[in-house]
């Protein structure tokens, strides 16, 4: 494993943006270097310190699921790797530092709406379920507890949000507002058929992935491309089947671990806001984080 990078810091290439997690770089005027740094971010919020290993298996895993969704696989939708290998943009002394956690994509045009699929009641979800009944405008039947399986997935949408800032969850309605009532309806019933095919191979593998979010970006012809990372432990709810029961959180392969240590995380003396500076981590969550999202990777793939 190559040592811990929690920022790259490419001379060869000119740098576009850093999200929570990729730092993005120019190629031309037509493709983007994603760099996947081993930064993890809870609560909108970047840690300090860097999981080892973790954007290499964000990446790892990522291609794999492009993989099996994308034209090679079930052909759901385009994607947007351009299939050339990352390490041919780059000078000789830089390729150590983009091998295995990189990937080089078509630049699209982002669409601003997180296409957030949800299989369980979890997380927030499960909160607005107890308030309303309703998540994201979806009504759901009664008597359902954390943890639930839904009759079927739903599509709850969120607006993205600058770095530093929560996305907000909203309706249907109000991406077809946005976007326009054909290409929202494209998203979520292409976001529904990606996430049922991908739980499917999912629970072959003793996983149950209870939600997800997919990206998705235009390409200049105005076609719907698959973009960013798919069905990694940073964007996606993982389970193990085994320990599943219904009203209680099963354990879970994510970031999960990471939130619950810092929700009792304190700051000069004080519980944790949630805002940055976060919490330092301590080498123990460091690792259990890491061997979370191993254990993600070594169930999926083998």
């Amino acid at each position: 494993m190559s040592p811990a990078l929690h920022t790259s810091a490419l001379k060869s290439l000119p740098l576009l943006a850093r999200g929570k997690v990729r730092d993005n770089y120019a190629v031309g005027d037509d493709r983007i270097l994603m760099v996947a740094s081993d930064r993890i971010s809870a609560f909108d919020v970047i840690m300090g310190e860097p999981i080892p290993g973790k954007g290499e298996l964000l990446t790892r895993l990522s291609l794999f699921w492009f993989d099996l969704l994308g034209p090679k696989g079930h052909g759901i939708c385009p994607i947007h790797l351009t299939g050339e290998d990352p390490e041919s943009v780059v000078s000789d002394d830089e390729k150590p530092l983009v091998r295995g956690r990189s990937m080089l994509v078509k630049r699209l045009k982002p669409i601003p709406v997180e296409a957030v699929v949800r299989g369980y009641l979890a997380g927030s979800g499960w909160k607005e379920y107890q308030q309303s009944r309703h998540i994201c405008g979806v009504p759901l039947p009664e008597g359902l507890q954390n943890a639930s399986k839904l009759p079927a997935p739903i599509y709850t949408p969120a607006a993205k949000a600058a770095v530093g800032e929560h996305d907000e969850n909203i309706t249907f309605e109000q991406t077809v507002a946005m976007i326009g009532p054909e290409l929202a309806a494209q998203i979520r019933d292409t976001a529904i058929r990606l996430y049922q095919t991908a739980a499917d191979y999912a629970a072959t593998k003793g996983v149950i992935i209870a939600d997800t979010k997919f990206e998705f970006g235009l390409d200049k012809d105005g076609t719907l491309v698959l973009m960013d990372e798919v069905l990694t432990p940073d964007s996606s709810r993982y389970w193990p089947a085994e320990s599943y029961a219904e009203g209680r959180n099963p354990p879970s392969f994510d970031k999960q671990y990471l939130r619950d240590w810092l929700e009792s995380a304190q700051v000069d003396g004080r519980p944790w806001n949630k805002t940055a500076p976060a919490p330092r981590l301590p080498r123990e969550v460091i690792e259990q984080t890491a061997a979370k999202y191993q254990e993600a990777l070594k169930r999926l793939l083998g």
